[in-house]
């Protein structure tokens, strides 16, 4: 199957920086339209129709693009959705990244920020080494959600189709969803669109990463942890890996030059070590398991009641047919 083969791919390549990738191309046409659109009045309106279009325009065109490949043959068919999927799954990569962050900062202080730097959009110049390791174990949770979980949730509702929609969601808010002057109108339908798109994901997510925790007691945690953090999403995989490995994030960060405060997520203000980000990524992995086989089991479940059902259908129409015949 399709998932299978990417999903497979992801865990062996990870994100190859010299595979052409969509996003690219989608940050390129971001970029291209907020440079034209994002001046003068009606910055809100101009905002929200540049991301409808490009959402609907990425979703109408895999989804013409498949159709059409799967005329051609079906043996691509199943080859092209398999490598648009390993595009849109980005677990592999990212347990890659924390990992050096962690051997960095670990060396000195200096190439941990640096390392960090990759995968924060906050400013890392002044973090201390604590600080370094929990933004990367923050980012981590996070990133479980709308790299891995949010994915693999669109794709089990929409398809392939649904799934590079829902990247370019993503892609957008993390180009053009901030509340600084320049996005604060042009960016906020991104915004809330990447809100909707993560509501039910960033929730199945945290509960996926307490039950493969084995402490079914932990929701209670998520559940007033969760609903605290700025963002709407974010703070239940936080909250999730917060109780999980007993210590505490949020705070303070600075982004482009301002500071944001971030509500607290736990109460215990202890170091973070090399086994916590172990603990963090055993968890990640196994979470990512557990959605993959449900996602397959689900496709599975929808292949045997189609072919069920195109298997009674035939049957009543040669039951048709003899009764006509008999009559």
């Amino acid at each position: 199957m399709p998932l299978l083969i990417a999903w497979i791919l992801d865990r062996l390549l990870g994100d190859p920086s010299w595979l052409p990738h969509p996003i690219v191309a989608f940050g390129k046409a971001i970029g291209f339209c907020e440079h034209k659109l994002n001046r003068g009045k009606g910055r809100r309106v101009k905002g929200a129709f540049m991301a409808l279009v490009l959402v609907g325009g990425v979703y109408a065109l895999t989804f013409f693009f498949l159709r059409g490949v799967s005329l051609w043959s079906y043996e691509l068919w199943i080859g092209v959705q398999a490598i648009l999927i390993f595009y849109c799954l980005a677990g592999t990569t990212l347990i890659r990244e924390v990992r050096d962050v962690f051997r960095a900062v670990d060396r000195s202080l200096d190439e941990g920020r640096k390392q960090v730097s990759r995968i924060v959009g906050r400013d890392t110049a002044e973090l201390s080494a604590q600080e370094v390791r929990a933004a990367a174990l923050e980012t981590l949770a996070e990133n479980l959600s709308d790299g891995v979980i949010a994915p693999l949730f669109w794709y089990a509702l929409l398809g392939v189709p649904g799934m590079l929609a829902y990247k370019m969601v993503n892609t957008l808010d993390s180009m053009v969803g901030y509340r600084n002057e320049r996005y604060r109108l042009f960016g906020c339908f991104s915004a809330r669109l990447d809100d909707v798109a993560n509501f039910l994901p960033a929730r199945l997510t945290a509960f996926f990463m307490v039950l493969v925790s084995g402490r079914l007691s932990l929701l209670s945690f998520v559940h007033r942890y969760g609903r605290q953090h700025a963002s709407p999403n974010s703070g239940y995989p936080e909250s999730a890996l917060a109780g999980i490995l007993n210590c505490r994030f949020g705070g303070p960060h600075n982004y482009f030059g301002e500071e944001v405060w971030k509500p607290y997520i736990g109460e215990n203000e202890r170091p973070l070590t090399t086994d916590d980000m172990l603990t963090a990524v055993r968890i990640n992995r196994r979470a990512e398991v557990l959605m993959v086989v449900l996602v397959l089991l689900v496709n599975l479940s929808l292949l045997i009641f189609y072919g069920v059902t195109e298997m009674l259908m035939v049957v009543l129409v040669l039951l048709i047919n003899l009764s006509s015949t008999l009559l």
